[in-house]
């Protein structure tokens, strides 16, 4: 072998090393990004605090840090997860996004006229946000009894840029999780991952046909998720939390997730009000007392009924 084939080789062995080092599949990041119109610079999500503030986002309604993404998950642009695959912690640059692989081209067929009493009085004014016939569009202008419904997503037609860096891998599967829900609810719960040992039952035939019931311990993962008043209320949540869960116990090899319901508030106040008809607050009484003390004769009620 020649000095040249020599050095091709060498070369060759160590990009098989790089991307055999670099991030892949299934691998978990924490990433800082901002992401912008390409046309106009118009900062349409980021997970820096000062950026949003700089473009006059409401900065109250959300947390600005970094997010954690799980590669192969579709949690981020086709094109970006390109860029990420086979880099490393620490990369940084700006990747193009076309419309098509964004928010998809601007399709006027989308654009449609329909009655205006199909849209609430309350969202009947030009950019209003409206949903028709369950699909999500934003009102250009109503003229008498007719609306003109633009039922493109905001950003059809829109190329991208989308600015990042890669701060960490994440290893813990309970952060991981946590990543997840926060990449579809726009929040993170609280969360663990807690191994319970259960007891299954197999059934077994011997060579003569006779069924044989085993029981033996297993080990199970469960991840276990805080659901708050607003998680809850969460419509993503409500419409796709099977295939949240199943999407959770896949990717982080887990046996079951349980949700544990939060309900938050001052107590059983409100309950008052709906025994005060019934003669003031359970509370202040004993029911057990106050029956022993009604003075009620059966054949007066009977002779009452039969006398109507």
């Amino acid at each position: 072998m020649s000095d040249q084939e020599q050095a091709d080789a060498a070369d060759e062995a160590e990009e098989t090393e790089t991307d055999a080092d670099g991030l892949e599949d299934g691998d978990f990041v924490r990433v800082a990004y901002t992401i912008r119109t390409a046309d106009d610079g118009r900062v349409i999500d980021t997970t820096d605090k000062e950026t949003a503030e700089d473009a006059e986002i409401d900065v109250d309604e959300y947390d600005f840090e970094p997010r954690i993404i799980a590669l192969g998950a579709g949690h981020v642009f086709p094109s970006v997860e390109e860029a990420f695959v086979g880099g490393a912690v620490g990369d940084e640059g700006t990747v193009d996004v076309p419309a098509e692989d964004a928010f998809g081209e601007y399709d006027p067929d989308e654009v449609e006229t329909v009655k205006a009493d199909k849209i609430p009085e309350d969202d009947r004014y030009p950019g209003a946000q409206v949903q028709i016939d369950n699909q999500q569009g934003h009102l250009e202008t109503i003229i008498g009894g007719r609306a003109r419904v633009d039922f493109n997503h905001p950003l059809a037609g829109e190329d991208l840029e989308y600015e990042y860096e890669i701060l960490e891998a994440i290893d813990d599967r309970e952060q991981q999780a946590a990543g997840m829900l926060g990449m579809y609810l726009q929040e993170a719960p609280e969360v663990r991952i807690e191994t319970v040992t259960e007891e299954e039952e197999t059934v077994t035939e011997d060579d003569d046909g006779e069924e044989t019931v085993e029981t033996e311990e297993v080990e199970k993962d469960v991840l276990y998720v805080t659901a708050t008043q607003a998680m809850q209320m969460n419509q993503q949540w409500m419409f796709q939390k099977q295939q949240i869960a199943q999407d959770l116990m896949s990717r982080l090899d887990l046996d079951r997730v349980v949700v544990e319901e939060v309900i938050e508030g001052g107590g059983m106040g409100g309950l008052g009000g709906m025994m005060g008809g019934m003669g003031g607050g359970a509370g202040d009484v004993d029911i057990e007392e106050a029956l022993e003390d009604v003075d009620v004769d059966a054949d007066e009620i009977v002779d009452e009924i039969d006398e109507e």
